[in-house]
C-alpha cells in the first residue's frame, strides 16, 4: 500500500509522515531537503536554479517510486508526490517567469516518460492551509533558506494545490484543513486524521 501526503510548504507533511509511520508501522519516505544541493541556491536566485532544483526533486521522487514498485511487501507513506512537482511547482515557476519555456518543455517530457512507469498512491492526503498558518510554521521551523519565500509565492502555490486536488484522479483523496488543528501537539487531532484514513 502506498499513502502519500501532499500540501504547500509548511503545511505539516513531514510531521504527519513521521506520525503515521510510527502509528501504522509504515515505511516512511521523506522529501530530500537536507542533502539537496540546489535548495540554498534556488531560494537565493530562483530563475537561475529553478530547472536544476525541479529535475533533482523529480529524480529523487522517481527513485522512491521505483523502490516501492520493486518492494510490494511493505506499506509506505511518502512526504510529497511526484505529481506536485509536475502540476504545481514547475508550472508555477514557469508562470512567474522563473523557468523558461524550453526548460519547462524538457521537464514536462521527462515527467511524462517517468509517469508512464509508475502508479499513483492508493491514498492521497492533502493538507490544506491558509497563508498565515504556513508563514508561521515556516518561521517556526527556522530553515534559513526558507526565509526568502514570499507570500505571493505561497499564495500562487495554494491556488495550484486547490486546482490540482479538485480534479485529482489517481486514487482516493482525503482533504484535511490544518489551520484549526495541531496533530503534532494534540493527540485528539491526530486520532481524527487516523479515523479518516481508516475509513478509506
Amino acid at each position: 500500500m502506498h499513502v502519500a501526503i501532499s500540501g504547500n510548504i509548511g503545511a505539516g507533511k513531514t510531521s504527519l509522515t513521521e506520525l503515521l509511520a510510527k502509528h501504522y508501522g509504515w515505511e516512511a519516505h521523506f522529501e530530500d531537503v537536507i542533502d539537496n544541493p540546489y535548495l540554498d541556491d534556488f531560494y537565493n536566485h530562483m530563475e537561475r536554479w529553478s530547472f536544476n532544483l525541479q529535475i533533482y526533486f523529480l529524480k529523487s521522487r522517481f527513485e522512491q517510486l521505483l523502490k516501492l514498485k520493486n518492494n510490494t511487501n511493505n506499506a509506505i507513506v511518502q512526504d510529497r508526490t511526484i505529481y506536485e512537482d509536475a502540476h504545481i511547482f514547475a508550472p508555477n515557476l514557469k508562470s512567474m517567469g522563473l523557468m523558461n519555456q524550453r526548460d519547462f518543455k524538457n521537464y514536462q517530457e521527462l515527467f511524462e516518460l517517468m509517469e508512464s512507469q509508475i502508479q499513483g498512491p492508493d491514498l492521497l492526503i492533502y493538507l490544506r492551509s491558509n497563508i498565515p498558518n504556513l508563514v508561521n510554521k515556516i518561521h517556526k521551523r527556522g530553515r534559513e533558506y526558507e526565509n526568502s519565500i514570499s507570500i505571493d509565492y505561497l499564495s500562487r502555490l495554494n491556488e495550484r494545490y486547490e486546482a490540482w486536488t479538485s480534479t485529482y484522479n489517481k486514487g482516493n483523496i482525503i482533504t484535511i484543513d490544518v489551520d484549526q488543528i495541531d496533530f503534532v501537539e494534540n493527540k485528539e487531532d491526530l486520532v481524527l486524521i487516523i479515523q479518516k484514513i481508516d475509513s478509506e
